[in-house]
């Protein structure tokens, strides 16, 4: 518990003394948007690494070396934590926009800092409004700026080493752009907060990094499905890698 208290009070704090720093970061952005863009990066990812300090998480990274550099991306992973996040932010070379769901638009500060570094809010309830989400993903892409999204399309609240099943719409993103899509597999994420919550508990856990896909060069029928393709990738990395936990 004391833990998620520090926590609670870092985020707080963090996000108020950040609202001098937008001002910094938009001034910035006057000039050069590139290196506010990149700046706003970093300022998060030490935000985040202090995070995961407190909780005193031990990571293995598998497979880092896969990531494609000088290119956008679509990351795509399963999802068991609010830590998934922070555990994968806090590991991108260059400017990548995450698909958050659209409730998370509310939170005050937060979300301010989410729009600074290109993330997309997602409506899961209106098929209208999840279709515009990816399409400004896809210029994203085009842009230079990866994407990353949990294709299970929430919180899985199930077993450890369970799926809920990958959404095609997610996979739309590299279809249209023809960037690759690099697997993310994490293990034991929830074993931080969910599986004892409100807990903290020291854990550790796998992140392994999938060699890059590139749709155009799948066959016909596997690009039509890419949904169970990648998610079969996952399932089986996730499987292999829990004796490494």
């Amino acid at each position: 518990m004391f833990r998620f208290l520090c926590i609670v009070l870092f985020l707080v704090v963090y996000l108020i003394l950040s609202i001098p720093v937008f001002f910094v970061e938009w001034l910035i952005g006057k000039q050069d948007r590139d290196k506010r863009d990149l700046s706003s990066l970093r300022i998060v990812q030490w935000g985040f690494r202090c995070i995961l300090k407190i909780t005193g998480v031990s990571v293995t990274v598998i497979g880092e070396e896969n990531v494609p550099e000088n290119e956008p991306v679509l990351f795509i992973g399963n999802h068991r934590s609010f830590f998934d996040i922070l555990l994968t932010y806090t590991r991108c070379r260059s400017k990548t926009g995450y698909v958050a769901k659209k409730e998370m638009e509310k939170i005050p500060l937060l979300s301010t800092w989410m729009k600074f570094l290109y993330c997309l809010f997602l409506d899961r309830h209106d098929p209208k409004e999840g279709m515009k989400t990816i399409l400004k993903a896809i210029e994203y892409v085009k842009n230079g700026i990866s994407i990353c999204i949990f294709p299970e399309g929430t919180r899985n609240k199930g077993e450890e080493l369970t799926l809920l099943p990958f959404k095609e719409g997610s996979f739309k993103i590299a279809d249209k752009t023809g960037c690759a899509v690099v697997p993310i597999s994490l293990n034991n994420t929830a074993a931080i907060f969910e599986n004892q919550f409100p807990r903290i508990r020291k854990t550790h856990v796998v992140i392994e990094y999938g060699k890059p896909v590139y749709p155009k060069d799948l066959d016909r029928e596997t690009r039509k499905h890419l949904a169970p393709y990648f998610q079969n990738i996952v399932q089986e990395t996730i499987t292999r890698n829990a004796k490494l936990v």
